[in-house]
């Protein structure tokens, strides 16, 4: 059963297509049903069953897609979810409040709907797919709308280009080859600028946020991200999230999911091991993360602690095979 975190988004089946009120009946519910208990409306003049629930996010996305005229285009952060990447949930930081569905309008008219966003871009035909019927924009086009829609906020653009990443949709080197030959493009330095804080190797947008403060807050330069560490005897220690092998410091960072019990206590097992090899871990939580110079704190500490102890880890190799080299064999496979 897929992880509720999982960066690489499950199947879906069963999706239903909003039908259009027909006065007639013929061809759709009529006004008098569409307005009963029977049906839920999805957009002006468009319904459901209302057995049919939106909490799944791609049938919400198609319900804001249904309607939005012939043109019309997913982007962003929907048709990157549509693409398969999981951590592209359609909610705000939070984790309750929606975000809307951007559209664009190609060329045509798109109407303004609760739960659609309107953005005045054009995508060009080789840049559009067809998913569950949906022409949505593809991977690298997609994510360069999604990181200048969150052009408000660098730290964001780069997380959504770490989720793209993460579900193994493009690379940072692809990226920065669109980039490049999307010269005509607005807002392509600002993209630009968002790649620039980009990496790959994390596996959550949290663990991005905590690099991202690594980086830039303590100014620490960029980690190791899930590396491998053993001791001299060739057994394995951990995986820590982030790594300085320089300063022995290990990041990690500790999500909902090691609230429980028995993931609390292997949690205290990693961090004795890594104390054993001679690396001081630095645990960070999600609501350290509205508190920035706590966690630059706690890392100086964790490096001063870490010089006192002797250095008997032996680091692993990278992960292989790489993202660009998965990417390649993929579409070398789809040929």
């Amino acid at each position: 059963m897929p992880h509720r975190w999982d960066p690489i988004a499950p199947p879906v089946t069963g999706l239903v297509v909003p039908a259009r009120v027909d006065p007639t009946g013929e061809n759709g519910p009529t006004r008098g049903q569409a307005a009963g208990p029977g049906f839920r409306s999805t957009s002006p003049g468009r319904v459901v069953p209302a057995s049919v629930t939106d909490d799944l996010v791609e049938q919400r996305i198609l319900e804001a897609y249904a309607g939005a005229g012939p043109t019309a285009v997913v982007t962003g952060w929907a048709a990157l979810r549509l693409l398969g990447a999981g951590h592209f949930d359609g909610l705000e930081r939070d984790g309750r409040t929606r975000r809307p569905v951007p559209i664009a309008v190609d060329g045509g008219r798109v109407r303004t709907a609760p739960g659609r966003l309107v953005v005045r871009h054009t995508v060009p035909p080789d840049e559009v797919v067809i998913v569950h019927g949906i022409r949505c924009a593809k991977a690298e086009r997609a994510l360069f709308d999604e990181m200048r829609l969150q052009q408000h906020d660098p730290r964001e653009m780069a997380v959504a280009a770490g989720n793209a990443f993460r579900g193994q949709l493009t690379s940072l080197k692809r990226m920065r080859l669109y980039v490049a030959t999307r010269r005509w493009y607005r807002d392509k330095r600002i993209v630009a600028s968002g790649l620039a804080l980009a990496a790959e190797g994390c596996r959550s947008p949290q663990e991005d946020r905590f690099r991202l403060v690594w980086e830039l807050d303590a100014m620490w330069g960029p980690p190791l991200l899930n590396r491998e560490v053993f001791d001299d005897g060739g057994v394995l220690v951990g995986i820590p999230d982030l790594l300085d092998p320089r300063r022995g410091v290990a990041g990690e960072y500790l999500g909902a999911d090691h609230r429980d019990p028995e993931q609390h206590q292997n949690d205290v097992g990693r961090s004795a091991g890594f104390r054993r090899v001679g690396l001081e871990p630095v645990e960070v939580v999600g609501r350290d993360m509205r508190h920035r110079p706590i966690i630059v704190t706690r890392m100086a500490e964790a490096e001063a602690r870490a010089k006192l102890r002797p250095h008997t880890w032996v680091l692993g190799s990278p992960a292989s095979p790489t993202l660009d080299e998965i990417l390649d064999a993929r579409d070398a496979a789809a040929e």
